[in-house]
C-alpha cells in the first residue's frame, strides 16, 4: 500500500514511469477481472483500456484514499457493467449458450497458464478445470459474480463493494454467500454426473 501511494504521488507530478509500473503491475489482475464479469469476454482489454484512459485523465486531481487495486477493480466492475448493459440493449437475437457444450466454451485466464515445468498432460486437466470454473461463473446472476471476484480475486473488502455498487453490506454479503451457495451447488452437481457415468 505504501509502494501504491508512492507510485500515486509521481504519477500526480506527471511521472511515465509510475504509470507504466502501475499499468503493469495491475494489468492482468484486472483483464482478468474483465473478462470474468463480461458477456463479451472479447472486450475485456477494452475495458481495463478505458479504465487507464479514465485514470490518466484524472491524473492532476486523482487522491488515493484506500486501495490502488480495489480503486482500479471497481472501475473494471463499473465498465464492465456498462458494457454488459449496452451489450444487452444493441442485441437483436438472443443466442442461448446453454446449447453449447462445455468443451466447446473457452476458459477465463483466472491464472497464468503452465510454466515450462509442466507436461501437455497437466495444461491439458489444468485448462479444463479453468474453463469448467469459467462456465459455472458465468452461469451466476451478474451481481453475485461482481462480488464474489471483487471480494476473492481483488481483496476488496464487503464495505468497499457495497459503496461501490451503492447497496448495503448487507446485501454485499447476502450476494457473497448466494454465489458461493450456487458454485458449490453445481459444481457438486457437476462432479456427481462425472461419477455416474
Amino acid at each position: 500500500m505504501l509502494q501504491d501511494k508512492l507510485l500515486i504521488w509521481k504519477f500526480n507530478r506527471g511521472n511515465k514511469d509510475a504509470l507504466r509500473y502501475i499499468y503493469e503491475k495491475y494489468k492482468d489482475d484486472l483483464v482478468t477481472l474483465a473478462a470474468a464479469l463480461l458477456t463479451d469476454v472479447s472486450s475485456a482489454e477494452d475495458v481495463v483500456h478505458d479504465v487507464f484512459v479514465s485514470f490518466i485523465e484524472s491524473r492532476s486531481r486523482f487522491r488515493l484514499t484506500g486501495s490502488l487495486k480495489g480503486y482500479l477493480a471497481t472501475c473494471v466492475a463499473n465498465n464492465a457493467r456498462n458494457k454488459n448493459k449496452a451489450g444487452r440493449r444493441q442485441q437483436t437475437a438472443a443466442v442461448d449458450d446453454r446449447n453449447i457444450p462445455a468443451s466447446a466454451r473457452t476458459g477465463l485466464p483466472l491464472r497464468k497458464q503452465g510454466s515450462d515445468s509442466q507436461g501437455p498432460d497437466v495444461a491439458a486437466i489444468f485448462g479444463e478445470e479453468l474453463r469448467r470454473l469459467s462456465w459455472v461463473l458465468a452461469e451466476l446472476p451478474y451481481e453475485q459474480r461482481e462480488v464474489l471476484l471483487l471480494h476473492i480475486y481483488s481483496g476488496m473488502r464487503f464495505r468497499a463493494i457495497a459503496r461501490s455498487q451503492a447497496v448495503s453490506i448487507n446485501t454485499v454479503q447476502g450476494r457473497y454467500r448466494y454465489a458461493l451457495d450456487k458454485l458449490r451447488s453445481m459444481l457438486d452437481g457437476e462432479a456427481k454426473n462425472e461419477t455416474s457415468r
